[in-house]
C-alpha cells in the first residue's frame, strides 16, 4: 500500500518563505544591473523601474560658436540641432535660466538687440541676428526634451578604463585569498580539539569564542591596530604591509569559523574516531585522514562567509593598508572613482556588478555545500 504524499500547510509556507526570499533578492539585483546599463542622463531623472519608457529630460547646451554664423541677406544666422543626431523630441525652450520652458516648439523667442532663437521638435535650432555674433562662445539654450529609452556599456567602459582598476583587482585577491585559507586552517585545528579532545577548561574556551562573536568589530579594530604596530615596531615590520590585514582578517573570522566547524565536527560519528584511536591512529592523523575530509562541505560553507566578507571589506582595508595606490583595494578603488559627493550613480552601478563577478563565481561553485555544513552539525 503506498502512502498518499499529502503536502502540509508547512510545506506550502516554506516554498512561500524561499519565494518570497528569491524574489527580495531578484528585485533590486535586477534594478541594479539595469541602472548599469542606462544612460546616465536618464539614470539621474528617473527609477529603473521606467527604464522602458520615454523620459522627460531639463537640459541646457549651447549653440554652435559665432565662428559657424552664416549671412543670409541682412541677418546673421546660427544652424544646429539639440539632440546632436540622437533621437528625442523637443516640448518646450527658452533662453534664460530663469524661464526655461518660456516657449512652445516652432516659437520665435524675441532676444536682445533684435536678436531672436527658435526651436523645432526634432531639435533643430536657428539663432539670428541683425548683427554678427561676437566672442568665442555660443548661446545657451534651455530645452526641455521627451528622450525615448537608451541602454548603453559606457558606465562598464568608464569603470574599467579606470587608471589602477586593475592592480586594485589583483590587490583585493593578494589580500581575501589568504585571508580566507589562514582562518580556516586554524579553525579546524581548534575546532577538533574543542569537539574530541578532553582538557581542562575546554568549556569556557567554547563559551569564550560563542561570546566574541557578539563583539563588534568597529570596537576592537583601534586596538588590535596599535597592538600588532607595537609588534610590528619590535620586529621591524611595517604597519600597513598584508600580513597586517590577514592576521585582522583571520582574528574576526575566526569566532565563527570555530563555531561553525566545531557544531560540524562534533556531529561526526564518534565510533569511527574511536576505531581510529584503537588501530594506534593519533589526532593529527585522525584529523588529517579523517575529519577534514568528512569536513569539507562546513569547510567550503565558512568558505563562502570568509571570501565574501572580506572581498567587500573597506573599513579594515583602509586601517591596515591606507590609500596607497599600491595596495588599494578593489572596493577603496572604487570609491575614489566615485567620488566624495556619490552622485555618480552610473558608476555606482555598473561598480557594484563588477565587484560580485569573483564572489558569484565562489558562491556557486560551493553553494551546494552552503546548506549542508550549516546543518549537519545541528542534529546528531
Amino acid at each position: 500500500m503506498v502512502a498518499s504524499s499529502k503536502r502540509t500547510p508547512l510545506t506550502f509556507l516554506v516554498h512561500a518563505t524561499v519565494l518570497f526570499l528569491v524574489v527580495l533578492w531578484t528585485i533590486p539585483t535586477a534594478g541594479l544591473f539595469i541602472s548599469s546599463i542606462r544612460d546616465k542622463d536618464q539614470l539621474s531623472v528617473s527609477g529603473w523601474w521606467t527604464a522602458l519608457s520615454t523620459s522627460e529630460q531639463r537640459l541646457v547646451t549651447r549653440a554652435y560658436e559665432p565662428k559657424s554664423q552664416v549671412q543670409q541677406g541682412d541677418r546673421f544666422v546660427i544652424r544646429g540641432n539639440l539632440l546632436e543626431g540622437g533621437s528625442g523630441e523637443i516640448a518646450r525652450f527658452g533662453f534664460s535660466s530663469l524661464k526655461p520652458e518660456a516657449y512652445a516648439v516652432g516659437d520665435v523667442a524675441e532676444m536682445k538687440k533684435g536678436r531672436t532663437l527658435q526651436v523645432n521638435a526634432n531639435g533643430d535650432y536657428v539663432l539670428s541676428s541683425p548683427t554678427e555674433w561676437k566672442g568665442s562662445r555660443g548661446q545657451r539654450i534651455f530645452y526641455t526634451a521627451e528622450v525615448p529609452p537608451r541602454f548603453t556599456l559606457d558606465n562598464y567602459r568608464e569603470v574599467l578604463s579606470a587608471e589602477g582598476l586593475g592592480q586594485s583587482f589583483i590587490n583585493s585577491l593578494t589580500v581575501t585569498i589568504p585571508a580566507t585559507i589562514i582562518p580556516i586552517l586554524v579553525a579546524a585545528f581548534a575546532a577538533y580539539a574543542l569537539a574530541w579532545m578532553r582538557f581542562p577548561g575546554r568549556a569556557l574556551l567554547i563559551a569564550g569564542v560563542v561570546g566574541l562573536l557578539v563583539v563588534p568589530l568597529q570596537m576592537s579594530l583601534i586596538p588590535l591596530l596599535k597592538s600588532y604596530n607595537l609588534i610590528g615596531e619590535f620586529f621591524g615590520v611595517g604597519s600597513k604591509t598584508y600580513v597586517g590585514i590577514w592576521l585582522a582578517h583571520t582574528g574576526f573570522g575566526l569566532p565563527l569559523a570555530i563555531y561553525l566547524l566545531r557544531n560540524y565536527i562534533s556531529g561526526l560519528p564518534g565510533e569511527i574516531i574511536e576505531s581510529a584511536r584503537v588501530d594506534g591512529a593519533s589526532d593529527f592523523d585522525i584529523f588529517r585522514k579523517i575529519i577534514l575530509p568528512l569536513s569539507f562541505p562546513a569547510l567550503a560553507s565558512f568558505a563562502i562567509f570568509q571570501f565574501l566578507w572580506v572581498w567587500n571589506d573597506l573599513l579594515i582595508a583602509m586601517v591596515f593598508l591606507g590609500n596607497n595606490q599600491e595596495h588599494l583595494v578593489l572596493t577603496g578603488q572604487l570609491r575614489e572613482l566615485l567620488g566624495s559627493r556619490g552622485g555618480n550613480w552610473e558608476i555606482l552601478t555598473a561598480s557594484a556588478f563588477i565587484t560580485i563577478i569573483i564572489p558569484l563565481l565562489v558562491f556557486f561553485s560551493l553553494q551546494r555545500y552552503l546548506v549542508r555544513g550549516l546543518l549537519a552539525g545541528s542534529v546528531k
